[in-house]
């Protein structure tokens, strides 16, 4: 405890996703046991415990969309549904002794750097703490973003977002507006269109759709795997390289798509026969723009004769019927909006305030930025996992997540080897990264494709993916170099902090 009573640890981590997760096994590993994980739901999980609508399922090979140091033999099919995702996230907290740091009930209010103290002062829904580190892991894909749309107070039916699906509405026999056609309406639509009287998916933009190349994992695969877990390994590495040689593609020769492209054409034009339709759903844009999304049953669903694909955006909800931009009436008994995230917008961004009094969100008003997608200057001893142009459009954000927390670790080590109480990323370092990070986005497909995605924010810079490989990332993060921050003494009078904890390093790390 601190002087003044409230819960004092060396860190403090929010949220609870593969990032929270990961950081804690991390810190663990690194010998750091006196840290909590604040998450404001009853369960770990994060966006795998909130996206439960029908068809959840991941979009990355499941061997590699999992942790290095926690390999699943037992993964039961190449792309796992959310339900085995979300139990591996439950089994890894098991497993590496979590359960004691977890704070559920905790959503973090507030979090301001006491300059004179050296630490955070965090306001939780369950009380107050501080903290020498902060690290968020909240994620981008985990406050839902809803338009504001005319009239939708008043609409009489049900409304929902994608990531917080209300189980308790029977859609049977319903006529449900389905808004959007990103990577969840995908596997909603073919969910629930068989049980639905009709459904009319409200789609702005076209995506482009891939064959979804799935398959249940054999027994005899399953027992290979867990008896020689080296063959496990051999299976991650090379998704992880197929993926690595595809990235030249997406971040320095868009053109290269046009092979994908055509994959993609034959794909829909295999699925719908009736043109009309299929020009409805042949997109404008370079393929990879957006995320491209793999599905072998959402294109059969909207050919099916209870389903409408409906060309204008939503503009108005008018009583029991969603009003379209081109001025035609649906009624509709509910209205389900698969319209994303707060990706370049993050909420937690309102609730950090740093070393001059601003808010997170204030000092990113031009755009999102952190030194190796890890830290803010103005904002010492926070970091962040999944931050700034740390997202992927073609692989597992999970091999991001490690390279992050090996950044997390080395600045934990940095902090003990010099006796700094904090460091502060130096305003230069964080915009020489940045310009160069924009500078390679400059030429990605995200920015060239001719489409407006997700990656981009208001301003049309791309604050949201990674423009390189995930090794090139992997290297960036290896090491923190103390260059590129201000270091901060500890405050008169304090002894110096204390790093880790060594003689438990042994026991955790085994």
């Amino acid at each position: 405890m601190g002087d003044d009573n409230r819960e004092h640890v060396r860190v403090a981590v929010i949220g609870s996703g593969f990032g929270g997760l990961g950081a804690a096994v991390r810190l663990r590993r690194e010998g750091i046991t006196d840290f909590v994980i604040l998450e404001r739901a009853d369960a770990v999980g994060g966006t795998w415990r909130d996206n439960s609508y029908p068809g959840c399922a991941c979009d990355v090979p499941s061997h590699l969309y999992s942790f290095s140091f926690a390999p699943n033999p037992d993964w039961p099919r190449a792309f796992s549904g959310q339900q085995h995702i979300r139990a591996y996230l439950e089994r890894v907290t098991d497993v590496f002794g979590l359960r004691p740091h977890l704070r559920f009930g905790a959503e973090v209010k507030q979090a301001r750097w006491d300059a004179a103290a050296r630490r955070w002062e965090v306001t939780t829904a369950a009380g107050e703490l501080t903290a020498d580190v902060l690290v968020s892991a909240t994620g981008p894909l985990s406050d839902p973003k809803i338009p504001d749309i005319p009239g939708i107070e008043d609409f009489p039916g049900r409304v929902f977002h994608s990531s917080r699906w209300d189980h308790d509405y029977d859609l049977k026999g319903k006529r449900v507006a389905m808004v959007g056609t990103g990577a969840s309406a995908i596997q909603i639509v073919p969910s629930i269109q068989p049980e639905v009287g009709r459904l009319t998916v409200i789609q702005r933009t076209p995506p482009w759709v891939m064959p979804r190349v799935d398959r249940p994992v054999s027994g005899a695969e399953r027992w290979l795997h867990g008896k020689v877990p080296s063959t496990a390994k051999a299976r991650r590495g090379l998704l992880w390289l197929i993926r690595e040689f595809q990235v030249g593609a997406f971040v320095k020769r868009p053109k290269l798509m046009k092979a994908a492209e055509r994959i993609a054409r034959s794909h829909l034009r295999r699925s719908v026969k009736d043109p009309a339709l299929r020009a409805r759903l042949t997109p404008d844009y370079t393929i990879g723009c957006k995320r491209i999304l793999l599905s072998n049953t959402y294109y059969p669903a909207l050919a099916q004769p209870n389903t409408e694909v409906v060309t204008a955006a939503l503009a108005e909800v008018r009583g029991s019927s969603v009003v379209t931009a081109d001025g035609t009436e649906r009624e509709v008994d509910a209205i389900i909006f698969g319209t994303g995230f707060h990706v370049t917008d993050m909420p937690i961004g309102d609730r950090v305030i740093g070393a001059d009094g601003r808010t997170l969100a204030e000092h990113w008003k031009g755009g999102m930025a952190a030194l190796r997608g890890c830290t803010v200057d103005g904002f010492p001893n926070l970091l962040f996992i999944i931050g700034p142009n740390t997202g992927l459009g073609n692989s597992s954000m999970i091999l991001m997540i490690e390279s992050s927390l090996n950044y997390v670790a080395d600045y934990m080590r940095t902090l003990a080897r010099t006796g700094a109480a904090a460091m502060d990323a130096k305003p230069a370092a964080v915009a020489a990264w940045n310009e160069e990070t924009q500078r390679r986005a400059a030429r990605t497909v995200w920015n060239t494709g001719g489409c407006k995605s997700w990656y981009l924010d208001a301003n049309g810079r791309n604050t949201t993916a990674w423009p390189g490989t995930t090794a090139e990332f992997r290297r960036a993060t290896r090491q923190l170099k103390v260059s590129e921050y201000d270091l901060i003494s500890p405050a008169e009078g304090d002894a110096p902090p204390v790093g880790d904890d060594r003689t438990n390093r042994a026991e955790v790390a085994s």
